[in-house]
């Protein structure tokens, strides 16, 4: 019997999506899910009923527990939280070796600070690597909504990757540069928390406003002093993903900022990946540079309270905008 077109690992709400998404067009695909017993549950009621509710499994999605089964897909998602990444490629290394593996997961590893085609590179070196990022929300995949996202390969292009994983509402737009759409992709969870704590805390939403503005000015910085290219971040990767996070409360990262704001507690059962993305940046870097990504950090370390975050951010130096 012939192997799956697409693997995925990681049976979380966006690996259940893109599996759902890739199945409605026509791909037969292997859902790796770590916990054998939800994944026997998704196998048996077709549905992800603890992340993605009402979200009915096409019949070309086969969840299971065993990860070699979807890697003998020739294109393996890895859908897996950022700071598991490294854990779940060192254990299955010899089964991923040879495969396209496609990034999908956003973030900064805490220690390292690599992003997550640098840990793939660190744990199989060689490994052909790709990334699939850009603004979208696990729930509006699964149920059809259009949804555009960055595909960024490093050898400038892959028109087949492209084909591979583009469906008629899922569209594709390529890119070469695999660390700016990373990086956008990383640091906008962190300002979609501050963007969070400033509603929670109740200064409106014209604060929201010039905390994204200048939250992306800090994106947009970092990145070019990386490498990356600033067009990336004007693209889907950067402000279009910044856009949706720091605006609706389907966003994990900006409901966790709006408890925090409120004084109240976020919820420990959700993954937010940019409180430790503003950790990971903010461990060597200049406040001078990256006052937002910083003071997010300290708030979250508990080294500020909010009121002195507040206070700090608005008694910075008066400056041009631009830059």
């Amino acid at each position: 019997m012939s192997g799956p077109d697409i693997g995925i690992l990681g049976g979380g709400a966006f690996g259940t999506a893109l599996a759902i998404a890739l199945a409605q067009g026509g791909r037969r695909v292997a859902l790796w899910v770590r916990d054998p017993a939800q994944a026997a549950a998704m196998a048996a009621l077709r549905e992800n009923a603890g992340r993605l509710p009402g979200a009915i499994l096409p019949e070309g999605v086969q969840p299971g527990a065993d990860l070699a089964e979807a890697a003998r897909a020739p294109v393996v998602l890895l859908s897996v939280p950022t700071q598991m990444l490294r854990g779940v490629l060192q254990a299955h290394a010899e089964a991923l070796a040879g495969r396209r593996l496609v990034v999908c997961c956003k973030g900064v590893e805490l220690g390292s600070g690599l992003l997550p085609t640098q840990v793939v590179d660190d744990v199989i070196p060689g490994a052909r690597t790709a990334v699939l990022t850009g603004p979208s929300f696990a729930a509006d995949i699964a149920r059809g909504k259009p949804t555009a996202l960055t595909l960024a390969c490093g050898d400038a292009g892959d028109e087949a990757l492209q084909a591979a994983l583009a469906s008629h509402n899922l569209r594709l737009y390529l890119s070469h540069d695999m660390l700016g759409a990373q990086l956008g992709g990383a640091l906008k969870n962190v300002i979609a928390i501050a963007a969070g704590i400033v509603l929670g805390a109740g200064l409106g939403e014209s604060a929201r406003a010039a905390l994204m503005t200048r939250g992306f000015a800090e994106i947009t910085r970092l990145a070019q002093a990386r490498g990356a290219e600033a067009e990336t971040l004007w693209g889907l990767s950067g402000f279009g993903d910044l856009v949706l996070t720091c605006t609706s409360e389907k966003s994990r990262n900006f409901r966790y900022g709006l408890a925090i704001g409120a004084g109240e507690l976020p919820d420990a059962t959700a993954t937010v990946e940019g409180v430790m993305t503003a950790h990971a940046i903010a461990a060597d870097a200049d406040p001078n540079q990256l006052p937002v990504t910083c003071m997010v950090s300290a708030l979250l370390l508990g080294k500020v309270g909010l009121a002195e975050a507040r206070d700090l951010l608005l008694s910075r130096p008066l400056r041009h905008e631009r830059g």
